[in-house]
């Protein structure tokens, strides 16, 4: 079933969702289980699995010389998806990204999620590849999430790659892709962030999940932008719960976005590990609380690694 329909199903309902990282290399799949095991009980339509492009590594030869190698820390995020959906009779939906991937590698990609019978996809150029300036185009793929969109509504209408593919098979995605509040950080301004965003949605995008924010009027701000742009399909709020003290620094370097004042000022005066994390937890719930209020289709959990704060929140926001 498609993210949508969901929402489009249950039009008063505020539903909760939750986004997990595929485990490190050689780890268990088990212990991706136990986190969402006890998240089940919230009944989520759909959830995320996020991918993460490759890295490169220097091993030293036998020669002494050193050769630059690639590797990727977290792959199995298919696997994952197909494994999530059987456990538990729910909707996974994959990351796609640009970086590392050229249009045949995407192409092969979806249709073995197409094969799989998985029907939601979330569209992103991804990150850079740490140590590089900028993001760098993969030889033959795409350099923007605009023209991945465009490759995966292109397959819905059943045109693949190779021009001697008559009558394609036509797949049936629904495409979500990311909206910035407080606007990419690439972008030089929040308008035309937004435009980029529609284009997106012209394109054939179905709706927009947004990086993780931290004042919801920021949020509130955004989906009234977007509608004055004409974007008028669902916007689902990303948020996660601070939990550490050293994420003060971390998150605005690494998602740039602004943590609020009183936020940062209670979670300073926190003596403790469990200080900080109750501070946390008491500031998600509150912005669920808001989200729900305000009629959001759904609140989109950060859960990695906080899989246990993030249902102490669920609990007391149903």
């Amino acid at each position: 079933m498609k993210v949508t329909d969901y929402f489009k199903q249950s039009p008063d309902k505020t539903f909760v969702s939750f986004e997990v990282l595929p485990p490190l290399k050689g780890g268990s799949i088990n212990l991706l289980f136990d986190q969402l095991d006890p998240l089940m009980e919230f009944n989520p339509p759909f959830i995320d699995v996020t991918y993460h492009r490759e890295e490169f590594i220097y091993k030293q030869q036998p020669s002494g010389y050193y050769e630059k190698t690639a590797i990727r820390k977290r792959p199995g995020t298919v696997g994952i998806c197909a494994a999530l959906m059987n456990r538990y009779k729910i909707e996974a939906v994959p990351h796609l990204i640009c970086g590392g991937f050229t249009k045949e590698d995407t192409e092969n990609a979806l249709i073995d999620l197409h094969f799989l019978q998985i029907q939601n996809v979330l569209a992103l150029r991804g990150d850079a590849r740490k140590f590089d300036e900028k993001f760098i185009q993969e030889p033959g793929g795409h350099d923007n999430a605009l023209d991945l969109v465009k490759q995966i509504n292109l397959l819905n209408q059943g045109h693949y790659l190779d021009s001697n593919i008559e009558n394609g098979s036509p797949m049936d995605f629904c495409i979500g892709v990311a909206g910035y509040p407080e606007k990419h950080f690439e972008a030089p301004s929040l308008k035309s962030d937004l435009k980029f965003t529609r284009k997106k949605i012209e394109a054939g995008a179905n709706y927009i999940v947004t990086q993780m924010f931290f004042d919801n009027q920021k949020f509130f701000k955004y989906v009234e932008l977007c509608r004055a742009e004409g974007l008028n399909v669902p916007i689902v709020p990303g948020i996660k719960p601070l939990t550490k003290k050293y994420q003060l620094t971390s998150i605005p370097r690494n998602f740039y976005i602004d943590l609020p004042y009183e936020l940062v000022r209670e979670v300073q005066k926190a003596k403790t590990d469990e200080a900080v994390k109750q501070v946390g937890m008491e500031w998600c719930l509150q912005q669920s609380i808001e989200l729900k209020k305000a009629g959001v289709p759904c609140i989109h959990y950060y859960a990695m690694g906080d899989s246990d704060v993030v249902k102490k929140i669920v609990e007391r926001l149903v």
